[in-house]
Formats: structure tokens, C-alpha cells, sequence
């Protein structure tokens, strides 16, 4: 069984945390001892008020607040710059420490990305940190979220390419806002599929309080079985 899954997105407010806290959800509900993780949030006060706060309580997870989050920022902009203006700058050995803490008491954990794939987290003088960087650092796959509407090839397909680049594997492709009575919505779903080569694991219609994984989530996710 593997230990975790990366989940990042094709951009930002494609509703990656939103398909995140549902997929924790749905493993909690299946009797799984899932965990979850972030890096790094920026545009916060407080952990609670955060992406990661909102997952946990989504999701439902029996986790220590103070374990889902490593670095958090007050200014809403890329955790790179946040951690420029705040001073604060993002620590690779703290991250991987962070994580392995997650992992010692959850069977599988859920790694949240920040913003889309091309994301620095540190940029300065000492260290680049980008998002890949965390994610092999993690020894992780990855899944890729992506909105269902308009101009969601152009992003999955350059998302999914661009991790094949950094030889990061992608496990499968989550698609959000998914109407199935929409031609283009089914129509994104095939060619995604066709041009990219990975599969779409599950798909969330608008406002859904579930995910619907269209395989098996425990085979899928937790031991990468993919048909």
C-alpha cells in the first residue's frame, strides 16, 4: 500500500481544496485512517480559517490541528513572496519532518498543493523550493484536479505534461464541477483521457457534499491500482 497521494491542480480556484476535503471524506467514510497535510497556505489569520482548517473539517479527520499545516501566511499571494514579505521562508528538512509526523499515525495521508503545479514556495538567495521539489521529496504520485469546463484540456494537458517532464507520476485526474448532462463537460472528459493518456478517477458535480470516484478509491488511491 502506498503512503499518500500529492493533489495539486491545473491552476488556482479550480476547487482543489474543495475536492480534497471530499476525497479525505470519502476515505474517513470507507474506514480509512487517512491524514492530511499542506505545506504551505497563504491568505490566512489562522490555521482553522485556512484551506487545511477547512478539510479537516470537511472531512471530518481525527487529526491534531497543529499537524496539517507547516508554514502559514497572512498575505494572499504565492507562499514565495508571502515568505519574502513576512520573513519566514520555507524550510525543505522542516517540511519532510512535518510529513513523516503525519504519516507515523495515519495509514494514508492527503498532500495538498499550493495553487497550480508551477508554484514556488521559496524563491531567494539561500533556496529554490518549488512545488515538484516537495512532492519527490515526499516520494509521492501525484492526482491532478481540474475544473470540467471550458479550457480544461489546455489545462490538464499541459499539467499532466508537465509533470511527466519532472518524472513525477501522475495516478489519475479529478474532475470538478462536472455536469454529466453537459456535451462539453463529457466531451473534456474523453479527450482529456485520449490526449493525456490518464484516467479520470472521479468526477464533482456543483456543490456535491461527496465525490463520485468513477473506480475503486481504495484500489486507486491507496494501493495504485488503476483500470
Amino acid at each position: 500500500m502506498t503512503k499518500g497521494i500529492f493533489i495539486t491542480g491545473t491552476g488556482t480556484d479550480v476547487g482543489k481544496t474543495y475536492v480534497t476535503a471530499l476525497t479525505a471524506k470519502s476515505l474517513v467514510e470507507s474506514g480509512i485512517n487517512a491524514g492530511y497535510y499542506k505545506a504551505a497556505i497563504s491568505g490566512a489569520e489562522t490555521v482553522e480559517e485556512s484551506d487545511a482548517g477547512y478539510v479537516k473539517k470537511v472531512s471530518e479527520i481525527k487529526q491534531d490541528t497543529n499537524t496539517i499545516l507547516s508554514y502559514l501566511y497572512k498575505n494572499p499571494l504565492s507562499p514565495h513572496l508571502s515568505a519574502k514579505i513576512e520573513g519566514n521562508p520555507v524550510e525543505i528538512e522542516k517540511l519532510k519532518k512535518d510529513f513523516e509526523n503525519v504519516l507515523t499515525s495515519h495509514e494514508f495521508v492527503l498532500v495538498e498543493g499550493s495553487g497550480g503545479i508551477v508554484c514556488p514556495i521559496r524563491y531567494d538567495e539561500n533556496s529554490i523550493i518549488m512545488l515538484e521539489d516537495i512532492i519527490k521529496a515526499f516520494e509521492l504520485d501525484t492526482i491532478v484536479v481540474a475544473d470540467a469546463g471550458l479550457g480544461t484540456i489546455n489545462a490538464a494537458v499541459l499539467t499532466v505534461s508537465y509533470l511527466n517532464n519532472k518524472n513525477i507520476n501522475v495516478r489519475g485526474i479529478i474532475l470538478n464541477n462536472y455536469d454529466n448532462n453537459s456535451l462539453m463537460h463529457r466531451d473534456n472528459l474523453f479527450m482529456i483521457e485520449k490526449l493525456t493518456g490518464i484516467k479520470v478517477i472521479a468526477i464533482v458535480p456543483k456543490n456535491a457534499k461527496n465525490i463520485t470516484f468513477l473506480c475503486d478509491p481504495v484500489k486507486t488511491l491507496l494501493r495504485g491500482e488503476i483500470k
